[in-house]
Parts: C-alpha cells; structure tokens; sequence
C-alpha cells in the first residue's frame, strides 16, 4: 500500500538578531497563535548589519538556545546581511529590485562566501549545542562563488524564493514553489505584497508543501500582521505544521 506524502507548512522567522528581539517575540506570538509552540524556524544572522554581533549578547545567545532544545529549527542567515558588493547585468538588477542592499551573498567571491558561511556554522552551533539546518542567504539571493561554498560546508538544507535543496543536489529539490512573504518598507511594496498573499492562499493549496517567511519589519504595520495571521489560518487547514528536516528524514 502507498502513503501519500503528507502536505507540510514550513514556516519561518527571518532575521533573528539581538536589535530585533522584540520584533521576532511578536512574530512568534503570532505564528504560535495559529500553529502551536516550536512549528516553525529561526533564521539566525551572526551580526546583523555590524551593529548586532551575537558575539556580545550572551542573554539572546540564552534565548537561542532554549528555543533551539524547544524544537525550534535554526538557519544560519548570512553574516552581516549587508550587501557591499557592487554588480552588473543579471546580479545588478536582483540588487535594485528584489532587496534594499540585503543581498549579502549575491556577489560574494567563493573564499568569502566560504568563510562567512563556516564562520556562521560554527557560531550558531555553539550556541545552540547541535547542527544548524542549514543556510539560507539573506533576501534569498545567491551568487556563483555562494553556491560553490554552499557545497562544500556540510549544511543540510537551503532556501530560494522557489525551492528547498540539499547543498550539492540543486537539480533534485526536497520542495517547489514560491515563498509566501511581506514588504514594508514602502507603500507600494506593502501593497502587491498584501495582494500576493491574498491570491496565494487559494491558488497555492494543491502544492504539498506551503512556505511562509516573516521579517521583523512585518510588526511596524497592522495590515501585514493581519495577512500573516490569514495566510497561516489558511494554510494549516489542509497543511501540517512541520519541520524542514521533514523534507530529507
């Protein structure tokens, strides 16, 4: 007899850092409210910006922790999630259009790409005393020397805007289909994102598994609050709450 393969709901919270503790609460509060504790991931950064290195935050460093021993999964998210590259042709336009200079790893050399990612691996695993579950670079964008490393550093799972992986594996990916997720940074994005998610909901029901991601900048405006807690009211109807590690066990 065949077991049909069970509809998932992957969720996460992107952009974990010490500057947004209060933000990625609120968050949690919201995912919770609808899903349950511990059914979603934390996409950690390492430093977010500079100006938030986890090095120096041994209370979130605790939080980290605990959250990761609830069941929690954690993603290293870059390092710095700053973008200060410079690019042309394809690269340039992902960098004007599809972040505000959050493009970290889209056009990274290899070495670099390689040390940042290690450097994060190492980092988030001790603090959380077990291996990340995986890597998923900031705004979702990945360059060629960032792929190259991807492979070569031992993570399980990673992320695009329109599939789930195994580093090494990118032909045969664990999930397909598009991230569900918010802007806020201004009107406009606000809007066409609202407007996504609204059509999403009904129109991303047959995929076996749904992907919802929420920032920190989610919290600064009521109407994507409201979507959010929509969209997962929609979602776990005919999904399950899961895990990414779901995906490769």
């Amino acid at each position: 007899m065949q077991v049909s393969e069970p509809r998932r709901l992957l969720t996460s919270i992107h952009d974990v850092a010490p500057c947004f503790e209060s933000e990625v609460d609120r968050l949690a509060d919201v995912i919770e409210a609808r899903l349950g504790p511990s059914r979603y991931a934390m996409l950690v950064v390492p430093d977010h910006w500079g100006r938030a290195p986890l090095s120096q935050a041994p209370a979130f460093r605790a939080r980290l922790r605990g959250w990761a021993e609830s069941g929690i999964e954690m993603f290293v998210h870059g390092w710095f999630h700053r973008d200060d590259s410079s690019h042309d042709g394809a690269a340039g336009f992902k960098a004007r259009h599809m972040t505000a200079g959050e493009g970290e790893f889209l056009g990274l050399s290899h070495a670099e790409a390689l040390q940042r990612m290690r450097g994060g691996k190492a980092l988030v695993e001790d603090i959380i005393g077990m291996p990340a579950a995986g890597f998923i670079a900031p705004a979702w964008l990945y360059g060629p020397g960032a792929m190259q490393a991807l492979r070569e550093c031992g993570f399980a799972l990673a992320e695009d805007h329109f599939r789930v992986w195994r580093p090494g594996h990118e032909r045969a990916p664990v999930a397909r289909g598009p991230v569900v997720t918010w802007a806020s940074r201004s009107t406009m994005r606000t809007a066409s994102s609202l407007a996504f998610a609204a059509l999403a909901r009904p129109a991303l029901q047959p995929l076996r598994t749904l992907r919802l991601a929420v920032h920190p900048g989610d919290v600064s405006k009521a109407s994507i609050l409201r979507s959010v807690d929509a969209t997962l009211r929609a979602f776990s109807r005919r999904h399950v709450p899961g895990r990414y590690s779901d995906l490769i066990e």
